[in-house]
Protein backbone atom coordinates (compact mmCIF):
# COMPACT_ATOMS: atom_id res chain seq x y z
CA UNK A 1 0.00 0.00 0.00
CA UNK A 2 1.11 3.28 -1.17
CA UNK A 3 1.96 6.07 1.58
CA UNK A 4 0.79 8.59 -1.35
CA UNK A 5 -2.78 9.87 -1.39
CA UNK A 6 -5.62 7.91 -2.01
CA UNK A 7 -7.91 8.61 -4.72
CA UNK A 8 -11.41 7.64 -5.90
CA UNK A 9 -13.79 9.10 -7.84
CA UNK A 10 -16.73 7.72 -5.64
CA UNK A 11 -18.30 10.83 -3.55
CA UNK A 12 -20.61 9.29 -0.77
CA UNK A 13 -23.47 10.85 0.96
CA UNK A 14 -22.77 9.81 4.68
CA UNK A 15 -23.68 10.79 8.30
CA UNK A 16 -21.04 8.43 9.60
CA UNK A 17 -18.55 9.15 12.59
CA UNK A 18 -15.59 6.65 11.46
CA UNK A 19 -12.27 6.09 13.48
CA UNK A 20 -9.32 4.68 11.51
CA UNK A 21 -6.17 2.68 13.74
CA UNK A 22 -2.99 0.73 13.50
CA UNK A 23 0.38 0.62 14.02
CA UNK A 24 3.02 3.10 12.64
CA UNK A 25 2.99 2.31 8.26
CA UNK A 26 -0.40 0.69 8.09
CA UNK A 27 -1.33 3.43 5.66
CA UNK A 28 -3.86 5.13 8.68
CA UNK A 29 -3.31 8.63 7.08
CA UNK A 30 -3.76 7.38 3.63
CA UNK A 31 -7.13 5.80 4.25
CA UNK A 32 -8.09 9.05 6.47
CA UNK A 33 -7.53 11.64 3.90
CA UNK A 34 -8.93 9.71 1.34
CA UNK A 35 -12.13 8.86 3.25
CA UNK A 36 -12.14 12.57 4.06
CA UNK A 37 -12.05 13.63 0.20
CA UNK A 38 -14.78 10.83 -0.63
CA UNK A 39 -16.95 12.01 2.18
CA UNK A 40 -16.67 15.45 1.42
CA UNK A 41 -15.89 15.84 5.81
CA UNK A 42 -13.87 16.90 8.19
CA UNK A 43 -10.71 14.54 9.56
CA UNK A 44 -8.05 14.78 12.93
CA UNK A 45 -5.06 13.20 12.63
CA UNK A 46 -3.81 12.02 15.88
CA UNK A 47 -0.08 12.76 14.83
CA UNK A 48 -0.64 16.41 14.14
CA UNK A 49 -2.21 16.81 17.49
CA UNK A 50 1.08 15.80 19.25
CA UNK A 51 2.64 17.71 17.15
CA UNK A 52 0.96 20.76 18.23
CA UNK A 53 1.30 19.80 21.85
CA UNK A 54 4.96 20.10 21.03
CA UNK A 55 4.60 23.54 19.57
CA UNK A 56 2.74 24.54 22.67
CA UNK A 57 5.37 23.64 24.96
CA UNK A 58 7.88 24.51 22.67
CA UNK A 59 9.27 21.30 22.35
CA UNK A 60 10.86 19.62 19.39
CA UNK A 61 8.86 16.59 18.17
CA UNK A 62 11.47 14.55 19.78
CA UNK A 63 11.67 16.02 22.72
CA UNK A 64 8.05 15.74 23.64
CA UNK A 65 8.37 11.76 22.91
CA UNK A 66 10.83 10.99 25.18
CA UNK A 67 9.01 13.40 27.64
CA UNK A 68 5.83 11.31 27.21
CA UNK A 69 7.98 8.22 28.28
CA UNK A 70 8.63 9.75 31.57
CA UNK A 71 5.64 11.79 32.16
CA UNK A 72 2.10 10.45 31.88
CA UNK A 73 0.71 14.03 31.40
CA UNK A 74 1.67 14.37 27.73
CA UNK A 75 -0.11 10.88 26.78
CA UNK A 76 -3.35 11.99 28.57
CA UNK A 77 -3.45 15.46 27.32
CA UNK A 78 -2.95 13.90 23.93
CA UNK A 79 -6.05 11.69 24.65
CA UNK A 80 -8.37 13.76 26.52
CA UNK A 81 -7.86 16.06 23.41
CA UNK A 82 -9.15 13.08 20.76
CA UNK A 83 -11.50 12.25 23.51
CA UNK A 84 -13.25 15.80 23.01
CA UNK A 85 -13.25 15.47 19.35
CA UNK A 86 -15.11 12.30 19.16
CA UNK A 87 -17.45 13.29 21.71
CA UNK A 88 -18.11 16.63 19.84
CA UNK A 89 -18.31 14.67 16.71
CA UNK A 90 -20.24 11.58 18.03
CA UNK A 91 -23.01 13.80 18.94
CA UNK A 92 -22.91 15.75 15.78
CA UNK A 93 -25.21 13.26 13.03
CA UNK A 94 -22.04 14.27 10.68
CA UNK A 95 -19.95 12.57 8.75
CA UNK A 96 -16.06 12.72 9.86
CA UNK A 97 -12.90 10.73 10.57
CA UNK A 98 -10.66 10.20 13.56
CA UNK A 99 -7.41 8.85 13.62
CA UNK A 100 -5.44 7.51 16.07
CA UNK A 101 -3.65 4.56 17.53
CA UNK A 102 -6.44 4.39 20.39
CA UNK A 103 -9.11 6.25 18.56
CA UNK A 104 -11.52 3.50 18.32
CA UNK A 105 -11.26 2.96 21.95
CA UNK A 106 -10.81 6.51 22.50
CA UNK A 107 -14.47 7.20 20.41
CA UNK A 108 -15.90 3.95 21.64
CA UNK A 109 -19.96 3.73 21.19
CA UNK A 110 -19.86 6.94 20.20
CA UNK A 111 -18.36 5.98 16.69
CA UNK A 112 -19.99 4.21 14.06
CA UNK A 113 -17.75 2.64 11.91
CA UNK A 114 -14.27 1.32 13.18
CA UNK A 115 -11.30 0.34 11.02
CA UNK A 116 -8.21 -1.61 12.05
CA UNK A 117 -5.20 -1.37 9.88
CA UNK A 118 -2.29 -3.73 9.52
CA UNK A 119 0.55 -5.32 7.12
CA UNK A 120 3.60 -7.18 7.92
CA UNK A 121 6.18 -5.57 10.28
CA UNK A 122 8.91 -5.81 7.28
CA UNK A 123 6.57 -3.79 5.04
CA UNK A 124 5.45 -1.11 7.55
CA UNK A 125 9.17 -0.74 8.16
CA UNK A 126 9.56 -0.71 4.20
CA UNK A 127 6.72 2.24 4.03
CA UNK A 128 8.52 4.41 6.65
CA UNK A 129 12.11 4.53 5.38
CA UNK A 130 10.28 5.43 1.98
CA UNK A 131 8.70 9.04 2.91
CA UNK A 132 10.83 11.57 4.54
CA UNK A 133 8.43 12.87 7.21
CA UNK A 134 6.56 10.45 9.80
CA UNK A 135 5.90 11.45 13.45
CA UNK A 136 6.29 7.53 14.07
CA UNK A 137 9.50 7.51 14.28
CA UNK A 138 11.36 11.15 13.48
CA UNK A 139 11.25 14.54 11.15
CA UNK A 140 14.65 15.18 10.28
CA UNK A 141 14.05 18.64 10.64
CA UNK A 142 13.64 18.19 14.35
CA UNK A 143 16.72 16.01 14.70
CA UNK A 144 20.01 17.55 14.41
CA UNK A 145 22.14 14.48 14.74
CA UNK A 146 19.67 12.20 12.56
CA UNK A 147 20.71 12.38 8.70
CA UNK A 148 17.89 11.80 6.25
CA UNK A 149 20.27 9.12 5.16
CA UNK A 150 20.27 7.67 8.61
CA UNK A 151 16.48 7.57 8.69
CA UNK A 152 16.12 5.64 5.19
CA UNK A 153 18.17 3.13 6.56
CA UNK A 154 15.49 0.33 7.43
CA UNK A 155 17.82 -1.56 9.70
CA UNK A 156 18.14 1.37 11.44
CA UNK A 157 14.32 2.08 11.61
CA UNK A 158 13.41 -1.25 12.35
CA UNK A 159 14.50 -0.84 16.05
CA UNK A 160 13.15 2.31 16.40
CA UNK A 161 9.52 1.56 15.61
CA UNK A 162 9.54 -1.55 17.93
CA UNK A 163 10.74 0.14 20.66
CA UNK A 164 8.44 3.20 19.99
CA UNK A 165 5.57 0.62 19.67
CA UNK A 166 6.30 -1.51 22.69
CA UNK A 167 6.82 1.59 24.92
CA UNK A 168 3.16 3.12 23.76
CA UNK A 169 1.77 -0.63 24.21
CA UNK A 170 2.95 -0.25 27.67
CA UNK A 171 1.39 3.13 28.48
CA UNK A 172 -1.93 2.51 27.32
CA UNK A 173 -2.14 -0.79 29.67
CA UNK A 174 -0.69 0.80 32.78
CA UNK A 175 -2.73 4.00 32.41
CA UNK A 176 -5.91 2.95 30.43
CA UNK A 177 -6.13 -1.05 31.23
CA UNK A 178 -6.13 -0.68 27.56
CA UNK A 179 -4.87 -4.06 25.03
CA UNK A 180 -4.07 -1.98 22.15
CA UNK A 181 -3.53 -5.41 20.23
CA UNK A 182 -7.06 -5.92 21.21
CA UNK A 183 -8.95 -6.11 17.59
CA UNK A 184 -12.34 -7.45 18.95
CA UNK A 185 -14.51 -4.40 18.42
CA UNK A 186 -13.04 -3.26 15.40
CA UNK A 187 -15.67 -3.97 12.46
CA UNK A 188 -13.29 -3.73 9.79
CA UNK A 189 -9.97 -5.14 9.86
CA UNK A 190 -7.63 -5.14 6.86
CA UNK A 191 -4.14 -6.21 6.14
CA UNK A 192 -2.60 -3.08 3.37
CA UNK A 193 -0.17 -5.30 2.42
CA UNK A 194 -2.33 -6.94 0.10
CA UNK A 195 -3.63 -4.18 -1.62
CA UNK A 196 -2.68 -0.72 -2.73
CA UNK A 197 -3.90 2.38 -1.13
CA UNK A 198 -6.61 3.17 -3.77
CA UNK A 199 -7.95 -0.22 -3.74
CA UNK A 200 -8.60 0.13 0.59
CA UNK A 201 -10.50 2.73 0.21
CA UNK A 202 -12.50 1.68 -1.97
CA UNK A 203 -13.31 -1.61 0.68
CA UNK A 204 -14.23 0.78 3.28
CA UNK A 205 -16.42 2.90 0.92
CA UNK A 206 -18.21 0.15 0.08
CA UNK A 207 -18.56 -0.74 3.31
CA UNK A 208 -19.79 2.45 4.48
CA UNK A 209 -22.06 3.04 1.21
CA UNK A 210 -24.03 -0.04 1.90
CA UNK A 211 -24.32 0.68 5.71
CA UNK A 212 -28.00 0.56 6.35
CA UNK A 213 -28.78 1.21 10.18
CA UNK A 214 -32.63 -0.01 9.36
CA UNK A 215 -30.78 -3.53 9.29
CA UNK A 216 -27.56 -2.98 11.48
CA UNK A 217 -27.86 -5.87 14.28
CA UNK A 218 -25.36 -3.68 16.69
CA UNK A 219 -21.98 -3.33 17.00
CA UNK A 220 -19.14 -4.64 19.54
CA UNK A 221 -19.96 -2.57 22.75
CA UNK A 222 -16.88 -1.37 24.05
CA UNK A 223 -15.97 -0.06 28.00
CA UNK A 224 -15.53 3.92 28.35
CA UNK A 225 -12.09 4.52 28.74
CA UNK A 226 -11.20 6.69 31.84
CA UNK A 227 -8.86 9.08 30.81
Amino acid sequence: MSNSSATTERQIDSNLFITVSGPPGCGATTLTEGLADALNCGYVIGGDIFRDLAEERGLSLQQLIAKAEEDDTIDRALDQRLRRIAEQWGAANKAFVLESRLAGWLAGNRADLRVWLDAPEEIRIERLSDYEVSYEIERPAEREDVSLKHLDDEEEIGPLLRVREVSEAGRYKSYYGIDVEDQSFYDLSINTGRWDADTVLEMVLTAIEGYDPDTDEGAFTTRDVTL
